[in-house]
């Protein structure tokens, strides 16, 4: 637990400005960023570089490596959980998210992805449930504002 995030969270959820939002949100996400285990962070910054350039088998072994070298490192989980999510392994992504919750159960980005997996399996109702967590988090989040309210929009015969 870094104690710079809680101010961050708080900062997050009472701002007004969006450009004020994005910034503290880029400060959330560098903050998960950082690991102790300076080896770990590196692995993970490889990572995220190959999988930036659709190396998603090499983003895999490098994002494995972090969780067996830092397995506290929630953010580690959270890049595993968006692999496996772009190879479409579903169940692996929402076991690796809810790891990422246990370890910082304020990670809008990985709510974010719960939601995704949720909306490509056809459930909406509970994409809508976590995104709202989401949203909780980090109200700023206009794309997931913009899914629930379509989701909305387009079951007014069946609600959400």
């Amino acid at each position: 637990e870094d104690n710079r995030l809680d101010l961050l969270f708080a900062n997050l959820a009472k701002s007004t400005s969006s450009g004020d939002a994005k910034k503290i949100e880029h400060i959330i996400w560098r903050i998960w960023s950082e690991n102790k285990n300076a080896s770990a962070e590196r692995v993970l910054a490889l990572g995220v570089k190959s999988m930036n350039s659709g190396a998603l088998n090499a983003a895999l072994q490098a994002f494995d490596e972090v969780v067996k070298m830092a397995p506290n490192f929630a953010e580690g989980w959270n890049k595993r959980a968006t692999v496996h999510y772009l190879m479409g392994n579903f169940d692996s992504s929402v076991a690796d998210i809810r790891k990422t919750l246990t370890l910082e159960p304020r990670h809008f980005g990985a709510l974010s992805g719960m939601g995704l997996i949720y909306d490509a399996i056809g459930n909406q109702a509970a994409a809508v449930r976590v995104w709202e967590k989401a949203l909780e988090i980090n109200p700023h989040m206009v794309g997931i504002r913009h899914r629930i309210e379509k989701f909305r929009a387009d079951s007014k015969d069946n609600p959400i």
